[in-house]
């Protein structure tokens, strides 16, 4: 067993608890919900206390980061792979009383990802990885929120549209979710100030791309390179010259995913799976729900399910049918992955309460859900978040120049240019996560050596923290009368400190507000 095995071993063995994350219950008494990345997203701070620009200073512009919001499943997998397991189980006489009603919400839970965003306006094609009601609600508000924080300025873009118009910028990642997410939030904010539609803008895609081969036309408004830059692939993003500012970016990227294939990662993600605590709590899910004989037969490999065969599914009015086949790629092949599975439709399920109506937190116990939590989190965090301190920025490196973009946008309002009054972008987890990480947050970007294992006891990297559904960055930026301009962020919609090396350019004491000019020289940004 090598250093990195017994190391995990050990701080499993000794508990997955840490500071505030594995409370059973809130302050209130609610029981506590484990979805990491996939909780609902809530507004982190009452606006009410929000810290004032200081006297004489004035809202001048805005720029927002943001998730797309609660989605369904992505793809055909969790929900086939225990379905199979399930009908087995029913085969074979192996289910108990709560195990009897799995099949059934499963099969909910799948017609409602099959037909997700079928007569739905703003959403194009129908299916897995849409956006659900709650995700357009969460960018329907977030939107809303924005405009009142902020109604001095967008009332006089509004009010000066037609003399001195100042565009509102919306770039996606080019992805249903991101797209559909953008276009929700604009719609609110339209709905509630209609004379902003002419300032409303989606700029060109970068073109020509790939370089050296035949241009692969995307739509107005995309921008893969600012917010897919996790998966910049040859056919659509090559990028060969090395004299072109895309070029770094490009490599970044190649970079990030040749992580995907690193030994050390794969190590890491074997051990969080394959631990004795892991298995444990994949025995308690399934034993609540399939007779021991049969789960031992999962123990044992007798047993395996796979996300293979074909579902199809109608809407009620008959007017829409979906088919689909599993790839066969996603496995049950132990009790940990049996459980984790389970538990994968638990955190989605809350996403999907309009269109599924499935309660799964009768399938996953509080004790479980908290394990499973750590897995996954554990699993992000190796993955996209700071990963492995040897392996130095190679999950974040990518999101330079996203930060170089928001920087790009303060220094034109620096330099007096005010042809944008804000730019909105719409993106994904692995896009927010690494950039979180570059900007250097407060409990984000702590990595662990090699010879350690993440748990909730050593690091305080959370991902309901970091990027829930809708998880956005706003910087909010002021100015006075002498041109002297100051930077506030809020991380979903929290006012939250820059790194801290960059204490030194707070406005003052204690202050939200940061110099912009000391703030860019801290992260070593030059105007460009």
């Amino acid at each position: 067993m090598n250093s990195s095995r017994v190391a995990t071993a050990a701080v499993l063995a000794g508990g997955l608890c840490g500071v505030c994350a594995c409370a059973d219950s809130d302050d209130a008494g609610t029981p506590q919900a484990f979805y990491q990345t996939k909780t609902p997203y809530a507004p982190q701070q009452d606006a009410a206390t929000y810290e004032a620009p200081p006297s004489g200073f004035a809202a001048v512009y805005t720029e927002l980061l943001a998730r797309h919001g609660s989605r369904g499943l992505s793809s055909l997998k969790y929900d086939l792979a225990v379905y199979n397991m399930w009908k087995k189980a029913q085969d074979d006489g192996a289910l108990t009383p709560l195990g009897a009603q799995l099949g059934p919400d499963v099969l909910k839970i799948m017609k409602a990802n099959f037909l997700l965003g079928y007569g739905v306006s703003g959403i194009s094609t129908p299916g897995y990885g849409n956006e659900t009601q709650l995700g357009i609600t969460e960018h329907t508000q977030l939107a809303q929120r924005l405009l009142s924080r902020q109604s001095a300025l967008f009332q006089a873009a509004a009010s000066a549209a037609s003399t001195a118009p100042r565009q509102i910028v919306v770039v996606t990642s080019g992805v249903d979710r991101a797209v559909d997410s953008g276009a929700f939030f604009v719609r609110s904010m339209l709905a509630s100030q209609s004379a902003l539609a002419p300032l409303v803008t989606y700029p060109p895609a970068p073109s020509p791309y790939p370089e050296g081969g035949s241009a692969v036309a995307q739509p107005a408004g995309t921008n893969r390179f600012l917010l897919y830059f996790h998966k910049l692939v040859a056919k659509t993003d090559a990028v060969t010259n090395t004299a072109n500012p895309l070029y770094t970016t490009y490599q970044d990227s190649q970079a990030f995913q040749k992580w995907l294939s690193d030994p050390d990662l794969a190590a890491k993600q074997a051990a969080i799976q394959a631990d004795a605590a892991a298995q444990a709590a994949g025995r308690v899910v399934l034993e609540r729900l399939f007779t021991k004989a049969f789960v031992d037969k999962i123990a044992a490999g007798t047993y395996s399910f796979y996300n293979t065969g074909s579902m199809t599914f109608a809407s009620d009015d008959g007017k829409f049918t979906s088919t689909l086949t599993g790839d066969g790629k996603t496995g049950i092949t132990d009790l940990s992955s049996g459980g984790s599975l389970i538990y994968e439709l638990y955190a989605i399920a809350p996403a999907m309460k309009a269109e599924a109506a499935v309660d799964f937190t009768v399938y996953m116990p509080q004790e479980q859900a908290r394990y499973f939590a750590y897995m996954q989190d554990a699993s992000d965090f190796y993955k996209m978040g700071p990963s492995i301190q040897e392996k130095g920025d190679v999950t974040w490196r990518m999101a330079q120049i996203l930060e170089d973009d928001f920087f790009n946008e303060v220094d034109a309002i620096a330099r007096g240019d005010l042809g944008h009054v804000a730019k909105l972008r719409f993106a994904h987890a692995e896009i927010v996560v690494p950039f979180a990480s570059r900007m250097g947050l407060k409990n984000v970007l702590q990595q662990q050596p090699l010879a350690t294992m993440y748990s909730y006891d050593n690091n305080p990297w959370r991902g309901e923290y970091v990027s829930p559904m809708a998880a956005n960055m706003q910087w909010d930026v002021v100015r006075d009368a002498k041109g002297t301009l100051l930077v506030k962020m809020l991380y979903n919609e929290k006012e939250t400190d820059f790194k801290a090396d960059c204490d030194g350019a707070r406005y003052a004491a204690g202050s939200h507000y940061y110099d912009y000019g000391k703030l860019k020289a801290c992260y070593g940004h030059n105007a460009s």
